[in-house]
C-alpha cells in the first residue's frame, strides 16, 4: 500500500490534512520497532512517534531490531512489535534481507521501509516481499505518523 492511499484512509475528504493527535488511549500502546543506522535521523523518528503516544523500541540495524524483537518474546512483554519501521540501507542486514526472513518466518507484523535509494526497483521488491509501504528519503515525518497511525489501527 502506497502512502498516498494510507492517507486517503486515515482521513476522510472532509478533513484537513494536519497531524492527529494520539490515538492510543488504549491500555497497551502500541509498539514501533525502529531501525535506522542514522543516529540522527532516528532520534527525530523515534520522537516524533513517542509524541504520538507509541512506544518506541530503537534498533541501530537489522540485526539489533532482531535482538529486540527476541527480547521481547523472551520476556513475554507482549508482542514483539504492532509496526516495524526500517531503512533499508544499513551495515549488515537490509531492510529487505529484514523484511525477507520476516515474511518467511510468517510474521504478519506490517513493515515500513525507508529508503534514500528508492528507485523503482528497490520499490517493487519491497512489495514483493510483503512491505506495507515505502517510504523515500528526505523523509517527510508528517507521512510516517500518517502510515504508522493507520497500520497501527489496522491491528487485530
Amino acid at each position: 500500500m502506497i502512502p498516498e492511499q494510507l492517507r486517503e484512509r486515515a482521513w476522510s475528504p472532509t478533513t484537513a490534512p494536519q497531524p492527529q493527535p494520539s490515538v492510543h488511549p488504549v491500555a497497551t500502546p502500541v509498539r514501533v520497532l525502529l531501525a535506522e543506522d542514522d543516529r540522527e535521523l532516528r532520534l527525530l523518528l523515534a520522537t516524533a512517534l513517542r509524541r504520538d503516544g507509541y512506544e518506541v523500541l530503537e534498533a541501530r540495524d537489522a540485526n539489533h531490531l532482531l535482538e529486540l524483537m527476541g527480547d521481547a518474546l523472551v520476556s513475554g512483554s507482549g508482542a514483539p512489535a504492532d509496526v516495524v519501521v526500517s531503512d533499508i540501507r544499513m551495515p549488515g542486514r537490509s531492510g529487505l534481507e529484514l523484511l525477507a526472513g520476516l515474511r518467511r518466518d510468517d510474521w504478519a507484523t506490517p513493515v515500513v521501509l525507508i529508503t534514500a535509494f528508492g528507485d523503482p526497483e528497490t520499490h517493487a521488491e519491497a512489495y514483493r516481499l510483503g512491505a506495507d509501504a515505502v517510504l523515500d528519503k528526505p523523509l517527510d515525518v508528517d507521512d510516517l505518523r500518517i502510515v504508522v497511525q493507520t497500520l497501527a489501527s489496522m491491528r487485530g
